[in-house]
């Protein structure tokens, strides 16, 4: 089991849906926390809810090559870092042949690139027990018509983590790819091309937060979309 009270992690896209309700859970754990987004004053309103648990806010643009890097930097600087959470992300809908190079260029910089190179800046910054989590989903597991370069970019982004995890256990360092389902964060309203298909009513944000927590408690190491469906284990 990991005792996350007190713990300093550094939450990256924590003015997004998913993001905050993550924020918002680990708080509540006990963990202090830096925050990290491109809206200044959503950031701003964040921090001023979650009160003293807020280490420091960072504004970064995760597309800039530097982005990731300097979150991290800043984090550190802030505090000795226990983990990270990367729950930044867009998302795009359409047919291959009407996807232009700038969609693709976004979509697979900002869901794959961009969580390398924070994966790249965190392992240096990231103790003996420490986490990374990268929050992919479901269409890593079962790639979906019209959102082809999305799944693309997800299943990308789960395979690089199972190599990294591998890479990283001699040093204790978990990482932790979550992939849930179709989760209400309002992402599909903001997708940067196209227009979302008809989906089923998703999970909440929040029970896919606490999840994410949980599974930081009892040491998982895989987060499956199946892990967020089946029910939790009746206490003994």
């Amino acid at each position: 089991m990991t005792d996350l009270a007190s713990a300093h992690v550094l939450v990256l896209g924590a003015t997004g849906g998913l993001g905050g309700a993550i924020a918002r859970s680990l708080a509540e754990a006990g963990c202090r926390l830096t925050l990290s987004g491109r809206d200044p004053a959503r950031l701003e309103g964040l921090a001023t809810e979650l009160g003293d648990a807020v280490v420091t806010t960072v504004v970064a643009d995760l597309t800039r090559p530097d982005g990731p890097a300097s979150a991290v930097r800043a984090s550190v600087e802030a505090a000795p870092l226990t983990g990270v959470v990367n729950a930044a992300g867009v998302v795009a809908f359409g047919p291959v042949e009407g996807l232009d190079d700038d969609t693709l260029d976004e979509v697979l910089l900002l869901d794959l690139v961009a969580p390398i190179r924070l994966a790249r800046a965190a392992i240096g910054a990231l103790p003996e027990g420490g986490f990374l989590v990268q929050v992919s989903a479901v269409v890593a597991e079962r790639a979906m018509p019209g959102m082809a370069a999305y799944s693309a970019a997800k299943a990308g982004l789960t395979a690089f983590d199972a190599a990294l995890a591998t890479e990283l256990r001699r040093r204790r360092i978990r990482v932790l790819d979550v992939r849930p389902p179709h989760t209400e964060t309002g992402l599909t309203t903001r997708a940067i091309a196209g227009e979302a298909p008809r989906l089923p009513q998703g999970l909440t944000p929040e029970v896919v937060a606490d999840r994410v927590v949980r599974a930081l408690r009892e040491d998982e190491r895989d987060l499956p979309s199946t892990a967020f469906t089946a029910a939790p284990p009746t206490p003994s």
